[in-house]
């Protein structure tokens, strides 16, 4: 079959056209090899775009298809679903990009925008010539889901997941679930008992027949894809094997115990938020100068982040500890107190109007706890207003901390090759259009093991993750990745590069004819070309990306002539 490739310009209103001169790119196209036809489109996403790409397909007898237009990021898979519509093999589909690569970066240069945009194009065109068909394949869904975290947001996703009628493994390394919820008191801003919260849903998730809670447990291997896990979990001595479809890290984090920070482990009366609630849950009274110190452990070079919500934390204890004894003295020493919204704000002014009284202080001149005799009786700070120290008698001291990744992160980053950030929390696939998702298909996240939380963050995200992960195993099969990479085994060497760079574990090895050589599973491959780039042999090539084809793009760029 004859090549016969339609070109489609768009002028993307005047984020295109307003730079580039579309219409001599549309009649550059028409004399380009193999073009059948070329035409301007308005907008091509449009209604009107989109017909129009189906109608010239069927009436020209079109089998390659070009559009020159905007991002790809959002719009090739629209354009693909609309070649499919017309009868077209979707892969069949080559997308320009003249605009952000283009009109936007030389929008002061017109004559030179437009014959980039030639170039662009004549370069689409000479890649869409080696573009073959590819048939998507589906795999199968296991519907069943490993939650790995009996905190706030395990037990949301757990019960979420049950309730939609799937089978769900629940592990938790602690010989309880609850997570660091079970340490605290009460929750901020309503100060009601956190048990009031925590135990009806821990109930629910034990006595639910879809939830299967595996306590003290941890993960100790992942292998599969999405769709297909195998989970081995380990308990002492004693392993099992779990089957599941999709998976959601819920791990958390923990409590950073200040060691090295304002005298922390020296003195009986200096602790932090977190310890003084679990040690003094019955009765808040017998306390007269509390000091409490914000940030501590944190926003400095270690830890450059904020915790989100220690200040709100450090407010609830001083309006329960003023509650409690109303002729107390309480202050807050901190550097910014962050109180976002309404709630909070209003929250914060509770506190003032009780007596709470608050003490700004830099990083650079940091409080100064003295005592003798095993307690702490002075802290002393630097007074901004005033130009001098300030002495502040103390028979408790409160140390704000916040929550850290869980010790186990790393771990579990390494073991089933999910991103952690700089601050060692495990990274999102984007933090706005995938923010429960990780980059490998079928693994979620929630909670504070993507970042600080409060409980109700945790709960939605908890929430949303179920949602996500339960998209799947409704639907029994997902589309699996077509433009993935393929090994050629008759000519790998064996050197095993494309498995120490592949970052979503779909390399391995296979056995052909007693000689082991790589194999790329075709469910768990991204597409990404890294394996590609590497092999030092030339056998791999990813799906619609042919060596010929890259090179004929590059060749046309060398052939260029001015028009």
């Amino acid at each position: 079959m004859s090549l016969r490739i339609g070109v489609f310009v768009c002028h993307c209103g005047t984020n295109i056209g307003g730079v580039v001169d579309v219409e001599k790119v549309v009649e550059y196209a028409k004399g380009l090899p193999n073009v059948a036809w070329a035409e301007r489109n308005l907008y091509t996403c449009s209604e009107n775009g989109l017909s129009s790409i189906r109608e010239k397909i069927a009436e020209h007898n079109l089998n390659r298809v070009v559009v020159a237009s905007c991002t790809p990021r959002t719009h090739e898979p629209l354009f693909r679903a609309n070649c499919a519509k017309a009868g077209l093999n979707k892969y069949l589909f080559e997308f320009v990009n003249i605009r952000e690569q283009c009109s936007w970066i030389h929008k002061n240069t017109p004559e030179g925008a437009t014959s980039k945009a030639k170039d662009l194009v004549r370069m689409g065109v000479s890649k869409a010539r080696h573009l073959e068909e590819v048939i998507d394949e589906y795999t199968d869904v296991i519907p069943s889901s490993l939650v790995l975290g009996g905190g706030i947001s395990g037990l949301s996703a757990a019960l979420s997941l049950a309730n939609q009628g799937f089978d769900v493994q629940l592990v938790e390394r602690q010989d309880q679930l609850g997570g660091l919820l079970r340490g605290i008191n009460r929750l901020f801003p309503t100060n009601q008992p956190s048990k009031e919260i925590l135990d009806p849903l821990v109930n629910s998730v034990l006595t639910h027949k879809k939830i299967h809670v595996h306590l003290h447990c941890e993960l100790v291997d992942v292998q599969g894809f999405i769709g297909n896990f195998t989970a081995t979990i380990k308990n002492g001595e004693e392993s099992e094997e779990l089957r599941v479809g999709t998976i959601i890290v819920a791990t958390g984090g923990n409590e950073l115990k200040p060691n090295g920070f304002f005298n922390y482990g020296q003195f009986d009366n200096v602790m932090t938020q977190l310890e003084f609630e679990q040690r003094y849950k019955p009765d808040y009274r017998g306390f007269n100068n509390i000091v409490m110190i914000n940030c501590v452990g944190i926003r400095n070079d270690e830890r450059p982040y904020c915790g989100r919500f220690c200040c709100i934390t450090a407010l609830k204890n001083a309006i329960l500890l003023k509650e409690a004894n109303p002729q107390s003295h309480i202050t807050i020493l901190h550097r910014d107190i962050m109180a976002t919204g309404k709630i909070y704000e209003d929250y914060y002014r509770k506190a003032l109007s009780i007596g709470v009284r608050f003490v700004r202080h830099t990083l650079e001149k940091p409080p100064v706890i003295t005592g003798a005799d095993g307690a702490a009786d002075n802290v002393s700070v630097y007074h901004g207003l005033t130009g001098g120290d300030i002495d502040i008698k103390s028979d408790l001291v409160l140390l704000t901390t916040p929550i850290i990744p869980g010790d186990d992160s790393e771990r579990l980053s390494k073991m089933m090759k999910l991103p952690l950030g700089a601050d060692g929390f495990f990274l999102e696939a984007h933090q706005k259009l995938r923010p429960v998702e990780f980059p490998t298909d079928g693994i979620f996240t929630a909670g504070c093991a993507r970042y600080p939380s409060e409980i109700a963050e945790c709960t939605t995200q908890g929430l949303a993750a179920a949602a996500k992960a339960g998209v799947p195993m409704a639907q029994g099969s997902v589309l699996a990745e077509a433009l993935i990479a393929v090994v050629d085994s008759e000519r790998c060497s064996s050197c095993g590069r494309c498995i120490d760079i592949c970052p979503f574990g779909a390399s391995s090895w296979k056995d052909n004819r007693g000689v082991p050589v790589a194999y790329i599973n075709p469910a768990e491959c991204k597409g990404c070309g890294l394996c590609s780039a590497s092999c030092l042999s030339g056998a791999i090539h990813v799906k619609g990306f042919s060596d010929e084809g890259i090179m004929d793009a590059i060749n046309a760029v060398k052939e260029y002539v001015a028009v």
